[in-house]
């Protein structure tokens, strides 16, 4: 799967509750540098309510400008979650299921 076609699907939890859409994706990188770049691991999806839409950066907890921007941007995505990889049921055409007792982490990076 690539990842352009994760974000925007619906995510639900195991239940089949609608909890939103994917807005983004979160990776770790792991080790030292091979020749360019160190390799990168898919950490978790970052799951919005309200809009699918990219944060632009301003999920990094210090911007504050240009103003409105900031502001406008984080309230678009209220009640943002970062899902981790391992609570990831599923994957398929209608969505991404969550696996009960997922846990929902903050979105915000220092």
């Amino acid at each position: 799967m690539i990842l352009g076609d994760l974000l925007g699907m619906d995510v639900h939890d195991d239940g089949g509750t609608r909890l939103g859409r994917v807005a983004d994706a979160r990776f770790v990188v792991d080790g030292e540098p091979g020749q360019l770049l160190a390799e990168a691991r898919l950490l978790g999806l970052v799951v919005s309510p309200h809009s699918a839409a990219s944060f632009l950066g301003y999920e990094r907890t210090g911007l504050r400008q240009p103003w409105p921007l900031p502001s406008l941007l984080r309230w678009r995505h209220r009640g943002s979650f970062l899902v981790l990889w391992e609570d990831i049921l599923m994957i398929g055409s209608s969505g991404v299921r969550l696996r009960a007792g997922f846990t929902a982490y903050s979105p915000a990076l220092d």
